[in-house]
């Protein structure tokens, strides 16, 4: 007789909440679509800082599991591949596909880096026991706040949710400074947002642990009663905005500066970073972590210190118009600095319920 034990159930719980995420978010998770640039982003420039950072192994291989996209990082992969002699091999796919079949492969599985969009998927992948402790020296690369309290992930570059206007439609004086301010009947039929895309899904991640279920709950019925208008993805809200269909979009910070970079300064939006404390200026993360059943650790932790590299870290500035995490390297300066915002109190492995968003989004009517 097959005996089913507590444990057992939890984990196939898991799994089953990360494969329906996957079946509703797999048309709009940011990587997806995330090469910011509506042309695509630029190529990882090679320096001799790669060399310094990681030096040859000899060679040698990893598997890695990639949440984000090919567009967005295999240039820099290529970089570490050329500095290391390691030759890296890619699963890409969503960050809840990736999350869930990890879940269903366990020790068996031949990833040895797990490299997600955001922190619930990392989080989910950690609480089921998969990822290897990382050391001291490569955590305090970067803030805690941006990486596991348990020290089995780090954040590699960050990324603000920010309410996107058409200056021409709203001076920014009268954008609201709360993501509550948006159910105003004024704002009735003027806001977009994307219900399928996973930033979206951790920010109400977050409104959950912040305020609690009901509060969240209200937010969303609010402002589906104030006719919010949905989108595939953060690319379409924010052409949407300089389109003028809408005049306000919920976004992530990085995709306004895709079109600059492409369409100039005249493109008509910008971003709006809400109050301080505010759920509307998150600050999530795209990190890594290494599996405990991994046979070639030595090499994922090379794979982490390159991305943490200053080399690295300048291509998340400059090409995908992410925040850096290594001190000494700044974004863009058309871009507010991380220092200046001022987020929520979060920590971000709380952001792995991706279950309880997922039954309050469908429970509201959010997603279908």
């Amino acid at each position: 007789m097959l005996r089913i034990t507590h444990g057992r159930l939890w984990m196939l719980a898991l799994l089953g909440a990360l494969v329906a995420l996957f079946a509703v978010a797999c048309g709009g998770d940011d990587d997806d679509d995330e090469t910011p640039s509506a042309t695509g982003t630029g190529e990882a420039t090679s320096t001799s800082a790669a060399t310094e950072t990681a030096t040859s192994t000899g060679g040698g291989k990893l598997t890695l599991y990639s949440g984000r996209s090919e567009s967005l990082v295999q240039p820099i992969i290529d970089e570490f591949e050329k500095a290391s002699g390691i030759e890296v091999e890619v699963k890409y796919g969503s960050t809840s596909e990736l999350a869930a079949l990890l879940l269903e492969e366990g020790s068996r599985s031949p990833a040895d880096v797990y490299f997600a969009q955001d922190a619930g998927g990392l989080g989910a992948v950690a609480a089921a026991g998969l990822l290897a402790d990382l050391p001291e020296d490569l955590l305090d690369k970067v803030d805690p706040k941006y990486r596991a309290d348990n020290g089995q992930w780090i954040g590699i570059s960050a990324r603000a949710r920010v309410i996107v206007y058409n200056p021409d439609l709203v001076p920014e004086a009268d954008v609201p400074n709360s993501v509550h301010d948006l159910t105003d009947p004024k704002w009735n039929g003027k806001i977009g947002w994307a219900p399928t895309n996973a930033s979206f899904q951790a920010f109400v991640t977050a409104l959950i642990e912040l305020e609690g279920k009901d509060a969240a709950r209200q937010w969303l019925e609010d402002m589906k009663a104030n006719g919010v208008r949905e989108y595939g993805n953060n690319r379409d809200i924010v052409q949407a905005v300089a389109n003028g269909e809408i005049e306000l979009g919920l976004v992530n910070h990085y995709y306004l500066w895709g079109f600059i970079k492409d369409q100039g300064e005249g493109f008509k939006a910008r971003n709006h970073y809400t109050a301080p404390n505010d759920p509307g200026s998150l600050v999530n993360v795209a990190g890594v972590g290494i599996l405990k059943s991994s046979k070639n650790q030595e090499a994922a932790l090379k794979l982490i210190e390159f991305l943490l590299s200053e080399q690295a870290q300048k291509y998340f500035a400059e090409e995908t118009f992410e925040y850096p995490l290594i001190p000494g390297v700044e974004p863009d300066a058309r871009i507010k600095p991380l220092g200046e915002i001022d987020p929520p109190d979060l920590d971000l492995s709380n952001l792995d319920d991706l279950e309880g968003t997922l039954e309050l989004l469908r429970s509201t009517g959010v997603l279908q």
